[in-house]
């Protein structure tokens, strides 16, 4: 395989070889995609948005001990990762109601969770990425039962740093999709990217319903204003991380 030859297309990224077999580069699309791929379309200057807040957040996880594969950002919208071999699970983590949890149970949109939720889900775009039982998970052995423990545990630790973080940008963290991968030396990290794509984010100054959406629901639901949503929480997050400095 020559170097920076592609190995492999998603809907947000396309992943290139590197001369060093250890490192992957991801270069983040302006591609949008929702409902399992069946609502398709373009968000200017996303690729850009979503690797600059990815790399931004992966180096503040790292200051809190969380492994990533974030190696660094050699262009706005290119990221230089460590090769992992995904889990095949989506990890989603809710505080609040909204979307498929809503829809599920009958629960009310906003509906506060007096506890973290963490779900798993099957990375399958054939199956539609259903929701896992412990059980279904255990049949279908995508994951050993340490890593499951071990996902669990990191899931929440991430959820406790996020849910501050985006307080500090003035924006609630509603639920958020997590995915990890294992390196060559078996270990576990957190991989894929953290972003409005991945993440929903309602804007603590707005209470209307519709306009304090600040994430890709404003796509899948044709809001409007997707851009200078996605502008906004880059803009919010660059302000959060140098005021730490």
């Amino acid at each position: 395989m020559s170097v920076n030859s592609k190995i492999y297309e998603g809907k947000a990224k396309i992943l290139y070889s590197t001369e060093d077999p250890e490192v992957l580069l991801a270069d983040f699309k302006d591609d949008a995609t929702a409902f399992n791929a069946q609502k398709r379309g373009s968000i200017l200057g996303k690729g850009t948005i979503n690797c600059s807040i990815s790399a931004k957040l992966f180096q503040e996880l790292s200051t809190q001990g969380i492994k990533t594969h974030f190696i660094d950002s050699p262009k706005p919208n290119q990221m230089r990762v460590k090769a992992v071999k995904i889990v095949p699970l989506e990890v989603v983590v809710r505080n609040i109601a909204a979307g498929s949890l809503c829809q599920q149970t009958g629960l009310a949109l906003g509906t506060v969770l007096k506890q973290p939720l963490v779900e798993f889900y099957y990375k399958s775009d054939e199956l539609g990425d259903p929701l896992l039982t412990s059980d279904r998970l255990r049949l279908l052995e995508l994951a050993t039962a340490e890593q499951v423990e071990t996902i669990t545990h990191l899931a929440l630790q991430i959820n406790e740093f996020l849910r501050s973080f985006w307080e500090r940008c003035g924006i609630t963290l509603v639920d958020f999709k997590l995915e990890f991968g294992v390196d060559s030396q078996q270990q576990l990290l957190l991989a894929d990217e953290i972003s409005p794509d991945t993440c929903r984010l309602w804007d603590q100054a707005e209470n209307d319903p519709n306009r304090r959406v600040m994430d890709k629901d404003r796509f899948r639901r044709d809001l409007g204003n997707v851009e200078n949503a996605y502008q906004e929480v880059l803009q919010r997050v660059l302000k959060a991380v140098e005021g730490k400095k």
